[in-house]
């Protein structure tokens, strides 16, 4: 249809003439209320915005000859890290003559990677890179299911905490009502004070 007859029919219905594919030979146009299209472009976009989960990758440095003290430290926040939801990134730094041996770091993110095998999974094996050697870990569980199991377990502890702490004020109570409280020993002077001294 050529393009006059196209804005006659869009003018008579009282709607707009949008262009839908511009490569298409010939192009294609739609008649339709273009600000209400524009508007539901727009929702579906908000919508998918709130659907996408943001991944945050969480970055460990280590060095080869790292001691085991430290290594269980920079450990406990790869856990922690994993455990979340969030993928982490090991990189292990080389200085001087360290560049010479990569074996060591790659067999410290072997035993890394063994280490915390119950939370997480080697996204991308070991690669040199340039001074660094890096690998990349990926949790098990989702964003969504560690911040559940978070919420769950702070409720449980609230629980437990509330339990306890009724459980100490009926034993205090008790207490109280059981009879007066032992009278308090009387003081007497220390025996390895010097007898001269007036106190």
């Amino acid at each position: 249809m050529p393009t006059d007859q196209a804005l006659k029919l869009a003018q008579e219905a009282d709607l707009d003439l949008v262009e839908i594919a511009p490569q298409g030979r010939p192009p294609v146009c739609k008649l339709m209320d273009y600000g209400k299209f524009k508007y539901e472009n727009a929702q579906k976009a908000r919508e998918a915005r709130r659907n996408q989960t943001n991944v945050i990758i969480k970055e460990m440095k280590l060095r080869p000859k790292i001691d085991q003290h430290d290594y269980e430290t920079k450990k406990g926040h790869v856990v922690r890290f994993l455990g979340a939801g969030d993928k982490v990134k090991i990189t292990i730094m080389f200085r001087g003559r360290e560049q010479h041996r990569p074996e060591l770091g790659f067999r410290l993110l072997q035993k890394l990677a063994e280490d915390v095998q119950e939370l997480g999974f080697v996204e991308s094996a070991p690669k040199q890179d340039g001074r660094n050697m890096i690998m990349v870990l990926g949790p098990h569980k989702k964003k969504a299911d560690a911040k559940a199991d978070h919420e769950a377990a702070k409720t449980a502890k609230a629980e437990r905490r509330a339990e306890r702490e009724a459980d100490e004020q009926a034993e205090r109570d008790a207490a109280h009502a059981a009879g007066p409280v032992a009278a308090k020993k009387e003081r007497r002077r220390s025996e390895n004070l010097d007898a001269d001294i007036d106190v």
